[in-house]
């Protein structure tokens, strides 16, 4: 993959991380930095150990798959994009209590994370190497997630749902560069 390339994946995993942090910001009753940096990395360190963990898990089967592992990137990333587009397209979450601590804060982490579990796969079956990538998205969506959260306090949360959408749309243009490489 080109820096370019790692740095789309990584905008477009963060989208969603950072439109959670843009709706805590905007909705958060009492918000303030220190819980503001805790959800950012928070969600940085999720998101830069699942892909890891998606691509040791996706290496160990890569050589059974050769034969069509562009489809099935295409696919995961397709799938990813489309349900970040659709989730962009629902209704608003609503707010909860404090979202940098405890069960909160970790079922926010995980939930924002999956995608990436799902990309480091594919990296895996493209015979990609997971570290640059997966520090890069762990870099991008701690610091995309800090400064929505602070922008989250001035915008509101009119915002939060296009992030998702437009990250959605990334993902499956990725995937649909990652098919046509391999079939022409």
């Amino acid at each position: 993959m080109s820096p370019l390339e790692i740095l789309l994946v990584a905008l477009g995993l963060a989208m969603d991380a950072a439109a959670v942090c843009l709706a805590a910001g905007a909705c958060w009753p009492a918000p303030n930095r220190l819980g503001a940096l805790r959800l950012a990395l928070s969600f940085g360190f999720f998101q830069f150990a699942m892909p890891v963990l998606g691509w040791f898990v996706g290496s160990r089967f890569a050589g059974l798959i050769d034969a069509f592992d562009h489809w099935l990137a295409f696919a995961l990333l397709g799938f990813v994009g489309a349900r970040m587009i659709r989730s962009g397209l629902g209704r608003a979450p609503e707010c909860p209590p404090d979202p940098s601590r405890g069960l909160i804060l970790l079922s926010l982490s995980l939930a924002t994370s999956i995608d990436a579990l799902a990309v480091g796969l594919s990296l895996a079956f493209l015979g990609t190497r997971i570290w640059q990538p997966a520090a890069a998205i762990g870099v991008v969506t701690a610091l995309l997630s800090f400064s929505a959260f602070h922008l989250g306090r001035r915008l509101g949360l009119a915002l939060g749902r296009r992030m998702e959408t437009a990250g959605g749309i990334v993902l499956i243009a990725i995937g649909l560069r990652i098919l046509w490489t391999h079939l022409r």
